[in-house]
C-alpha cells in the first residue's frame, strides 16, 4: 500500500485536500470518486519524517488510554443499536473530547468511505490502535461480530490501564524520595559543605586535621564545585546514553532479563507478563483469530523481550504439531497453573474462556505484589534519605568535637 496524496473538489466547488493509502493511483481516483468528488491532482505523498526529539518531548498528540477506552465502548454501544458504521464514527469524532483522537477518527472516516475495512482504517494508526487493536476488529467484521468484539478490546484496554496506572502509582512516591534526595545532595555538596569546610579551616587552622569522613566530603564538594561544567554533562550524557541503549533490541533484551532476575521485582513482572499474556491470547481466541496468529500479535503486546521471545519460539513448536500447553509447560518463564488450564481449555474448546480467569487470577496477585513492594519501599527511601542525612551530619559535628577539644 502506498501513501497518496490529493486534492478533489466537491459539488460546491470547494477545494478538499487529504492522504489515502491506496495500491496504485487509480485507485485512489476511484475512491475519490465514490466519495462525490472530482480529483484535481493525485501524486505520492512523501515519506512521515520522524519528529526531533524536542517535538516529541512536547507532542501532544498521542490519544490518551481512557479517551480510546471510551471510544471503543460508545462505538461498541452505537453498532450494537444498529447504527451505521460511517454515521457512528462521525458522531464519535464530532463529540469527542480528544483533539488527536478526533483528527485520526476524521482520517478513519474517510478510509472507509473510499472503501477501506474498519480494521486496515485503523491499522493506518499504529500509534494508535495496536495490532491487537486492529487484529481483533478485522476478526469482529470477518466473522459479524464486531460490537461482541469491541466490547471485549474495552474491558481488555480497562484492565491494561488499571495495572499500568497501579504499577505507576506504586513508583510514584519512591521516585519523588530519589529525585529529592538527589537534588539534596547535589545542592549540600555544592552550597553547604564548601562554607562549612571553611569554617572548620578558619577554626583548625591550615593543619587542623579532620577525620577521614569529612575530608571524603569535602573532596567530593570540591570535585562538584570546581568541575561541575564537567560533571553534570558526564552524568546527563551516560543517563542519555543509558536510555538510548535500552531502545535497542540487545539493551532492552538485558533489561528485561535484569528485571526477571531481580529478586522483589521479578514476581511482578512475571504476574503482569502472565496477565497480559492470559487476557490478550483469551481475547484474540475469542474473537476467532487463529492460533498462530494470535500468539504472534500477544507477543509483541506483552511489554517484554524475554517472554515475547519465548512466545515466538512456541510458534515454531506448534506448528511442528505439539500443543500449546505442553510448550508453555516447558518453560520456566510460566507458572505451572498456566499450562493445566491451557490444557483444560484444550480438551474443552473453551481456551478462551479458561485464560480469562488465569489473567483475572494473576490481576489479582498483581495487586496484593504491588501493595506489599510499596509497604516496603517506602521505609527503605527513608533510611537511605536519612543514612545520607546521617553522614553529613557525622561529617561535620566530628570535626566540630575534636577543634572543640583542641581549644580546651
Amino acid at each position: 500500500m502506498s501513501r497518496y496524496a490529493y486534492i478533489a473538489v466537491d459539488s460546491n466547488k470547494k477545494a478538499i485536500n487529504g492522504f489515502m493509502e491506496q495500491p496504485d493511483r487509480s485507485s485512489v481516483i476511484s475512491a475519490i470518486r465514490k466519495q462525490h468528488l472530482r480529483p484535481i491532482s493525485v501524486k505520492l505523498a512523501p515519506d512521515k519524517k520522524v519528529k526531533s526529539s524536542f517535538e516529541n518531548v512536547f507532542n501532544s498528540s498521542k490519544v490518551k488510554n481512557d479517551h480510546l477506552v471510551i471510544m471503543t465502548r460508545q462505538l461498541s454501544v452505537m453498532i450494537g443499536a444498529g447504527v451505521p458504521l460511517i454515521r457512528s464514527l462521525k458522531s464519535l469524532a464530532e463529540y469527542s473530547e480528544s483533539d488527536a483522537l478526533k483528527q485520526i477518527l476524521i482520517a478513519v472516516i474517510k478510509d472507509v468511505e473510499a472503501g477501506s475495512n474498519l480494521g486496515d482504517a485503523l491499522g493506518n494508526h499504529p500509534s494508535t490502535f495496536n495490532d491487537v487493536y486492529v487484529n481483533m476488529v478485522r476478526a469482529g467484521e470477518a466473522a459479524g461480530i464486531l460490537e461482541d468484539i469491541l466490547k471485549r478490546l474495552a474491558i481488555q484496554q480497562e484492565k491494561s490501564t488499571t495495572i499500568r496506572k497501579k504499577v505507576k502509582s506504586a513508583m510514584a512516591y519512591p521516585t519523588v524520595l530519589v529525585v529529592i534526595t538527589v537534588l539534596a545532595f547535589f545542592g549540600l555538596m555544592l552550597f553547604v559543605i564548601p562554607q562549612i569546610g571553611k569554617v572548620l579551616l578558619d577554626l583548625g587552622g591550615p593543619d587542623a586535621k579532620l577525620p577521614g569522613i569529612t575530608l571524603m566530603m569535602l573532596g567530593i564538594s570540591d570535585a562538584f564545585t570546581n568541575f561541575w561544567y564537567i560533571i553534570f554533562p558526564a552524568i546527563f550524557g551516560i543517563i542519555y546514553a543509558f536510555i538510548q541503549y535500552i531502545k535497542t533490541p540487545r539493551g532492552r533484551l538485558q533489561l528485561d532479563t535484569l528485571i526477571l532476575n531481580t529478586p522483589i521485582v521479578k514476581k511482578i513482572a512475571q504476574k503482569i507478563a502472565i496477565a497480559r499474556f492470559a487476557r490478550t491470547f483469551s481475547a484474540l481466541m475469542g474473537a476467532g483469530v487463529a492460533v498462530i496468529e494470535c500468539l504472534r500479535v500477544t507477543s509483541h503486546s506483552i511489554g517484554n523481550v524475554v517472554y515475547e521471545q519465548a512466545i515466538l519460539d512456541a510458534v515454531g513448536e506448534i506448528k511442528n504439531g505439539r500443543s500449546l500447553s505442553s510448550v508453555l509447560g516447558q518453560n520456566e518463564l510460566f507458572p505451572a497453573i498456566v499450562a493445566q488450564m491451557l490444557a483444560v481449555g484444550e480438551e474443552t474448546g473453551q481456551t478462551d474462556t479458561v485464560l480469562l480467569k488465569v489473567a483475572d487470577f494473576y490481576e489479582e496477585e498483581v495487586d496484593t505484589a504491588i501493595e506489599s513492594v510499596s509497604s516496603i519501599i517506602e521505609p527503605v527511601m527513608i533510611l537511605i534519605m536519612g543514612s545520607m542525612v546521617g553522614l553529613i551530619a557525622a561529617s561535620v559535628m566530628m570535626p566540630i568535637a575534636s577543634l572543640s577539644q583542641s581549644i580546651k
